[in-house]
């Protein structure tokens, strides 16, 4: 789960690692922030595309997310 302090975590090693570099296993522990980071965002725009209904020509509403699903994506 991202939290602030993570987040927090993650800009200080970038800003380390322009200032003065960082050391293998602090690079490690950017890269592993970021793919942590990058998944909640994605699981939060999943959620929230999955809340989404839109309203067809023909009248008939479609839940975004029922929509995905039925494509197996």
């Amino acid at each position: 789960m991202m939290n602030d302090k993570k987040i927090a975590r993650i800009n200080e090693l970038y800003h380390r690692s322009k200032a003065e570099g960082l050391t293998e296993a602090e690079k490690e522990e950017q890269a592993a922030l970021r793919r942590e980071y990058i998944e909640a965002v994605r699981m939060n725009l999943r959620g929230q595309l999955e809340r989404i209904d839109i309203q067809e020509a023909d009248g008939t509403i479609t839940n975004v997310g029922e929509k995905h699903a039925k494509k197996g994506h």
